[in-house]
């Protein structure tokens, strides 16, 4: 089984570690809609965030996403 982060905790870290504005995040939740892209890789597409914060989003992800063999 995999344990996934929900939009929330995501949107949160963003807000708090990254301190990325919430016009920034509406339009990342809103092509994620239309594109059903990765959410960290629509704010990368559309330049609004480096790629130093991509890492450390992704960091997170790692952190936050594993797999558990027992259910």
């Amino acid at each position: 089984m995999v344990k996934r982060y929900s939009n929330t905790e995501f949107v949160n870290f963003l807000r708090t570690e990254l301190a990325i504005p919430s016009a920034d995040i509406d339009v990342m939740l809103h092509h994620h809609e239309l594109d059903y892209a990765p959410l960290p890789m629509i704010l990368w597409q559309y330049g609004l965030i480096s790629i130093d914060q991509l890492a450390r989003i992704f960091d997170w992800l790692e952190n936050k996403t594993h797999i558990s063999l027992n259910g």
